[in-house]
């Protein structure tokens, strides 16, 4: 008894080609997202992190030069560094430390840590993080 016999129905179901491209698209299109939302997870990471390494670095050197109520005091130079971010964070990511160590002589320190939320499915967020040390 052969299987033709036995099943007529499934005939001609391994000649038959439509309906391939869809299960093609169905395959491959999953794994094309990813790769694009990846991709611009990406490069949504390295301008968050220019952004914290600008943000720092601006905030250690108004800690030291300026001597307005702009950097006045830790609190006032984290919320100066979030603004200058150009990133959606709170001043809270932002850790001022004036009279720290920079090298081998004195200086204002500004620190960040910011948890990225990403797109991709696979990592739900990345922790970036700047430091930068102005000497007085």
């Amino acid at each position: 008894m052969s299987a033709r016999a036995t099943f007529p129905a499934f005939k001609g179901l391994f000649r038959n080609c439509r309906g391939a491209a869809a299960v093609e698209a169905a395959l491959c299109l999953p794994v094309l997202m990813v790769a694009l939302l990846g991709v611009i997870d990406f490069g949504r990471a390295l301008w968050a992190q220019n952004a914290l390494h600008y943000s720092v670095e601006e905030a250690a050197r108004c800690g030291v030069v300026s001597a307005a109520s702009t950097c006045s005091s830790p609190s006032a130079t984290a919320s100066f560094a979030a603004g200058r971010s150009g990133l959606p964070v709170a001043s809270t990511v932002f850790t001022a430390t004036p009279n720290s160590t920079c090298g081998s002589e004195a200086g204002y320190q500004v620190s960040a840590s910011y948890a990225l939320p990403l797109f991709t499915p696979l990592f739900p967020s990345i922790t970036l993080q700047a430091q930068s040390c102005f000497p007085t």
